[in-house]
């Protein structure tokens, strides 16, 4: 299987794509590092992501910024970053990738558990992990050729073992998964 990894470099992308790169044909991307430079917050640099690598089994997300600040410091300035950064980001990304991913192929997108259960702090990242989590159940409904999407959406990722990361993202890339909230290392 053909994947794109999207932010293999950051915590998470470092810890999955060994894993995957053990049985399928991985490609790297991200900002600053990776097999192929991409913004994902550009569409521009999404075509030419596309552009450059062809078709793809699978395309993983594992990027996406959002602020964490104390309610009476957020703006709407500072909530916009999150949705920009981490929601429209990879809305755009399944967007233009659905020109490029095979048919039966899969999206996995990433959140977080501040989505649904949020502490002191975090309105910034519950409303863009929330409203991906959303856009995945609804954007599920409508997915053309087979293809599939869900989202991975881990609590705090040094709590998080290794093994249940990986054994979450296979099952988004690897069974007929479709539609769901994978949640990992909630208590």
């Amino acid at each position: 299987m053909k994947i794109l990894i999207i932010g293999a470099n950051g915590n998470i992308g470092k810890t999955i794509t060994p894993a995957l790169q053990q049985k399928h044909e991985v490609i790297t991307a991200g900002r600053n590092s990776g097999d192929v430079s991409v913004d994902i917050s550009s569409i521009a640099s999404l075509e030419k992501l596309f552009a450059r690598i062809g078709t793809a089994d699978a395309v993983v997300c594992a990027a996406g910024d959002s602020v964490t600040s104390d309610l009476l410091s957020m703006t709407g300035e500072k909530y916009f970053t999150g949705v920009q950064q981490k929601l429209l980001a990879q809305i755009n990304l399944v967007i233009t990738g659905l020109k490029h991913i095979n048919d039966n192929g899969s999206f996995t997108l990433i959140s977080g558990k501040m989505g649904e259960d949020p502490a002191k702090g975090s309105s910034g990242k519950a409303v863009a992990n929330g409203a991906v989590n959303s856009f995945v159940l609804a954007a599920a409904l409508e997915m053309p050729r087979g293809i599939r999407i869900n989202v991975i959406s881990p609590s705090k990722i040094t709590d998080i073992a290794t093994e249940d990361l990986v054994k979450g993202y296979l099952k988004s890339i690897a069974t007929s998964a479709n539609g769901e909230i994978i949640r990992i290392g909630y208590n």
